[in-house]
């Protein structure tokens, strides 16, 4: 009854269960329309999914669920169901989600994971693999599709759907509205201000890429060289009515052949308001810059140092807007990459 396991180990789908007759009924209710809020659904062959089309050829969607979840996600016996219906053989379905999983058999095996954290971004390395991934997909079989999800399908979907599309070649802005109207019926798509920025910053390192070979092929994108940093202030602008803002400082780990990087904390603390005579030095500061030499280390004889002057922006037009602020009063160093997260809460962020 119900998801069933041949000798080969693949789930077919045998005379629904009275399980799936409850979760059928309950989701025929509005628990599902009321969870799904503004993303549009499509109904096929009698279900009713939470899933939109964003090009003929990439298919956006939230978690195929199992069990209870199912009750409020797309169950994942109506997702497999249809999607062998429609594109039998021809689909591949990137997993997104850090919190949940699924065993890939119930999809042929046809499964990626690109793991990213909730209301986060991933690494820039993370979306170049995504991108080249779906790419060759596509490019194997025109009736191939890609089933993109992550838990609510809009966040970390809508950032790598995007990243696919100006992979392809439209803008950001472009690859964002079109999201927007596939995906949501109030125009909200990728709403997450870092995800959004994330988007336009693959938009600039493609702009640099060389296409490999003729026509519109795969691309040779060359990835930004990591650096190391200091971080010495936090700032953050037009903080209206908020008297403070938690924040935690994490780095990310690299794992031998593994896509996704944990984060481990460095530190945490809070952005509060700045309050006049409690302000640091707002003197100019001098700095020396010497630009860099050729392949042998020397220097041109004709290149003056350059005078570089920073002010500081604690200036009294500072007192004319609202934004909180943390300065630390050892810099951290910034050797792995970063993450910066920020909440009202110490129980939930977001990264910015």
């Amino acid at each position: 009854m119900g998801l069933k396991y041949s000798k080969h180990g693949t789930p077919k789908i045998g005379s629904p269960s009275i399980h799936h007759h409850v979760i059928n009924y309950l989701t025929k209710n509005f628990i599902r329309n009321l969870v799904s809020k503004q993303r549009r659904r499509m109904l096929i062959a009698g279900y009713d999914l939470d899933m939109s089309y964003i090009t003929d050829r990439v298919l956006a969607m939230s978690f195929p669920a199992q069990r209870m979840r199912a009750v409020y996600r797309n169950p994942l016996w109506q997702v497999k169901s249809v999607l062998d219906m429609r594109h039998d053989e021809h689909y591949k379905i990137y997993n997104l989600c850090i919190e949940e999983n699924y065993d890939p058999a119930h999809f042929y095996g046809r499964v990626e994971a690109y793991p990213i954290d909730d209301n986060h971004v991933p690494s820039l390395e993370m979306i170049k693999a995504f991108c080249e991934s779906v790419d060759s997909w596509l490019a194997s079989d025109p009736k191939n599709i890609a089933v993109i999800h992550c838990m609510a399908g809009k966040g970390r979907t809508g950032l790598m759907v995007c990243a696919y599309l100006t992979y392809c070649g439209m803008s950001a802005e472009e690859a964002l509205q079109l999201y927007a109207d596939r995906r949501t019926t109030n125009n909200q798509g990728v709403s997450i201000p870092s995800q959004r920025r994330y988007v336009t910053y693959w938009e600039r390192i493609l702009s640099n890429s060389v296409p490999m070979g003729t026509g519109n092929g795969p691309r040779y994108v060359n990835l930004p060289q990591p650096c190391s940093r200091e971080l010495r202030r936090i700032r953050l602008y037009d903080t209206v009515n908020i008297d403070s803002i938690f924040f935690v400082i994490s780095e990310l780990h690299e794992i031998p052949n593994e896509v996704y990087r944990p984060s481990v904390e460095a530190c945490r603390g809070c952005c509060r308001q700045i309050k006049k005579g409690y302000q640091r030095n707002n003197s100019p500061r001098y700095y020396i810059s010497i630009l860099e030499g050729d392949n042998d280390g020397m220097r041109s004889e004709t290149e003056e140092p350059r005078i570089v002057v920073q002010m500081d922006t604690e200036s009294p037009a500072i007192y004319q807007k609202s934004c909180l602020d943390h300065y630390f009063d050892k810099p951290i160093q910034d050797k792995q990459p970063t993450k910066l997260s920020v909440s009202r809460s110490l129980s939930s962020s977001y990264c910015v």
